[in-house]
């Protein structure tokens, strides 16, 4: 007996301990403390967030739909199986009124059926088959579908989900302001023009969201029940209106303003015959001042980065941003891929006390601020002369805090002031307040493609645009826990910092191009002057050159074809050395990590053999 009696002992001893490890996970799986150890806090729900799930008075069903089976990319998979578990989130965090009810859409199967039902498009696979990926979330009659949950929206996947719950908790549509110095809602007749025009998509897709409440331009007071207003173009603002507008965000609404130093969208006819027509400005002076905000309503902005076209076409006022330009952390910017940006301002922010800014979107530090007098140009004259700040300039930007009026000494009226102004001299809570310095982006020439199909006109958007605008609305109206709610991290992580760094390497070459077009321009200047003196083109009368003359003709006619091509070899370089540098960016970020794995087991293998021997 005592032979085995250490075995026996042994024998109880890992009984014992299996006994203590299930005992525990049992105790461990009914506790409700989580902590979420990943890098962004993939797995921790906002403030905003749990405070719309816990204040939901009945019940919401949500119906995830998600294909399973070995044709699913395991890439899918996992992006499935985030989703899945931040519903378990929403769930856990719900009280026990978010009801989660999971569906496998099989091919030919009663919930494929009941997806399509619902609103749920199929998205294809590689391989031909179809894949469903998205959420129902209803309420008594009200309903609200996400057709398709995409990796490419990870980030902004918490907002989507409480955004669709809130929606079906919401008995009526939210009511918006739409105050608007340009026909974004069309007209009727035009003295000017003698036409009428449709109204712009926005105002199209903005009414089949919210109902739409016009406000005159010339307004006294808005509305009590408007609690956001889309301003667009203020041209030539009154202070009568300017102090509506200071007085609807005192009391608390929400306001989202486009301004513009050269509208490209609305220009004036010309006062005299043969001049060209002049694009409109707008902007908000009294209560920029107030908010510490600037936009110099005579310049606009130029990117090397981002401009558009190229060669003769190059015209850096016109930025195609793309997501290196939007901050990624706000929800209105954090799915924006790219962006129109025609011919718009930039800001200057001088901080206020009590107030926070947020830049939702920037330029490149390799841009300067131009005369709107030379907006439109073009190529190498639109370069001339560029001399980046080297700084980025806010394209637009999110003021959030306690608003102090920018009317202290009351509104006047003929020097006087008027009594009982300001009624509300700051706003009791915080509030927030969006500034774009762009208005041509909203119109349609800029936002959207219309094709005609059969008949029918479609209407295609070509960028982010519109998107951008109703994004701002439609998290305005949610209420100020949406307002609040930050995108969340990702998962997978894109490069984005290539065209930054083509654009440091090209910090290099604009000095040398721009004093090599001076030379240029000085020698063939004095080169045309000596040809003048031979009787050469331009010249009246011929002359007889002494040797040194002719000698200093072909001189400079020989430093004319050298700068020329010296100006060629410089630009020449610029373009090899941005597609040497994408090219090292992609070998460091695919072949570096396998690299120095295989150095570290090639050093383990030869220190192990060192030791043996």
């Amino acid at each position: 007996m005592k032979k085995y009696e250490h075995l026996i002992y042994s024998a109880v001893g890992l009984v014992a301990l299996l006994l203590l490890l299930v005992a525990f996970n049992y105790l461990a799986s009914t506790a409700s403390a989580r902590a979420d150890l990943t890098e962004g806090n993939l797995y921790t729900l906002s403030g905003g967030t749990k405070k719309i799930l816990r204040g939901l008075g009945s019940p919401v069903t949500l119906k995830l739909y998600v294909s399973q089976g070995e044709a699913v990319p395991v890439q899918l998979r996992s992006f499935a199986q985030r989703v899945e578990d931040l519903v378990r989130e929403f769930q856990a965090a719900s009280n026990g009124n978010l009801r989660v009810q999971r569906y496998n859409p099989q091919p030919d199967s009663d919930e494929e059926d009941a997806a399509q039902l619902d609103g749920i498009e199929p998205q294809q696979l590689v391989s031909g088959e179809q894949f469903y990926l998205g959420v129902a979330v209803s309420q008594l009659e009200r309903k609200q579908a996400i057709a398709a949950i995409t990796p490419q929206r990870e980030r902004l996947l918490e907002y989507d989900l409480v955004r669709a719950i809130a929606r079906v908790g919401a008995a009526e549509r939210p009511k918006i302001g739409l105050m608007a110095g340009l026909p974004v809602s069309g007209e009727r007749f035009n003295p000017f023009t003698r036409q009428s025009s449709e109204p712009w998509v926005l105002a199209n897709e903005l009414r089949r969201e919210f109902e739409v409440q016009e406000v005159p331009m010339s307004a006294k007071e808005i509305d009590k029940d408007v609690n956001v207003l889309l301003l667009i173009h203020p041209r030539d603002p009154q202070p009568p209106t300017e102090y509506a507008l200071d007085q609807f965000v005192m009391r608390g609404g929400k306001l989202i303003v486009f301004v513009d130093p050269y509208a490209y969208f609305d220009q004036s006819m010309p006062q005299m015959p043969g001049m060209p027509q002049q694009a409109s400005s707008s902007s908000l002076p009294l209560l920029f001042k107030a908010w510490g905000v600037e936009m110099d309503p005579g310049k606009v902005i130029a990117d090397v980065v981002f401009g558009s076209g190229g060669g003769p076409n190059y015209t850096p006022t016109v930025l195609s941003l793309n997501r290196t330009a939007f901050s990624r952390d706000d929800v209105v910017t954090g799915s924006i891929e790219t962006l129109l940006y025609a011919f718009g301002g930039a800001f200057q922010v001088k901080p206020v006390e009590g107030l926070r800014v947020t830049e939702l979107v920037k330029s490149s530090p390799e841009s300067m601020l131009v005369d709107s007098a030379n907006a439109t140009r073009r190529g190498d004259e639109a370069t001339k002369g560029f001399q980046p700040s080297g700084k980025s300039l806010p394209l637009a930007l999110r003021l959030t805090g306690k608003f102090k009026t920018a009317f202290a000494e009351g509104l006047k009226e003929k020097d006087e002031p008027i009594a009982g102004t300001p009624a509300l001299r700051e706003s009791p809570a915080e509030n927030s307040v969006i500034l774009v310095a762009d208005v041509d982006l909203l119109a349609d020439g800029a936002a959207v493609d219309v094709q005609e199909v059969f008949g029918r006109k479609i209407v295609v958007p070509s960028n982010g645009n519109l998107a951008f605008a109703v994004g701002m609305v439609e998290q305005f109206a949610a209420g100020n826990e949406l307002v609040s709610l930050r995108s969340r991290a990702a998962a997978f992580r894109p490069l984005t910092v290539v065209r930054e760094l083509e654009a440091e390497a090209q910090k290099q070459y604009f000095g040398r191009i721009q004093s090599l077009e001076d030379e240029l321009q000085k020698t063939t200047a004095k080169l045309q002057e000596l040809q003048k003196a031979q009787g050469g083109p331009g010249g009246t009368s011929a002359q007889i050159l002494s040797p040194e003359q002719q000698t200093e003709l072909d001189r400079f006619r020989k430093t004319v074809a050298e700068t020329r091509l010296a100006l060629k070899e410089v630009r020449r370089n610029l373009r090899q050395d941005a597609e040497s540098l994408v090219f090292w960016t992609k070998v460091a970020n695919i072949a570096l990590m396998p690299l120095l794995v295989a150095l570290f087991g090639l050093s383990v293998a030869l220190l192990r053999k060192r030791r043996t021997a």
